[in-house]
């Protein structure tokens, strides 16, 4: 999406899946991000209007869409998809999107998850998308706000 950065100070970061989407919120002032919220998903077709009421209530500057990138730096198969996502936020609601390597934020965020003392395998009733996509959105934070 954008590569020119307008100074934003708050963004609403996704984690893009089939079945879940995690939303965090995070800002360049402090330059931290944290869990919001996980919205369910259809084949990746969010509840838009759940999206739009996320907007409307935080009033991002911008979005970052987590890219689901093989271990090799290569485009997965749900890069097309998350791209996807990207593009119809950014045409839905007018804000600059922007896409960040999300490698292993699902790992790390099932690890965080299981020191606090989760059971493996509840990440159904217990999702940790939310999560996924704070730990994203802070990987976004820390790498554009010196920029």
């Amino acid at each position: 999406m954008s590569d020119t950065l307008a100074a934003p100070k708050l963004l609403l970061g996704f984690d893009f899946g089939t079945k879940q989407i995690g939303v965090a919120v995070g800002q360049m002032i402090t330059r931290q991000a944290r869990e919001l919220c996980n919205l369910k998903a259809q084949d990746g077709i969010p509840r838009w209007e759940q999206i739009e009421a996320l907007i409307k209530e935080w009033q991002p500057d911008a979005l970052v869409v987590g890219l689901p990138l093989n271990m090799d730096g290569t485009p997965s198969d749900m890069c097309v998809r998350a791209e996807k996502f990207a593009r119809r936020l950014n045409g839905r609601f007018n804000l600059p999107v922007h896409t960040h390597d999300e490698r292993l934020t699902t790992f790390e965020a099932k690890g965080q998850r299981l020191s606090q003392g989760q059971q493996r395998g509840s990440y159904r009733e217990q999702p940790v998308d939310a999560l996924a996509a704070a730990l994203l959105l802070q990987g976004w934070l820390e790498q554009y706000s010196d920029s």
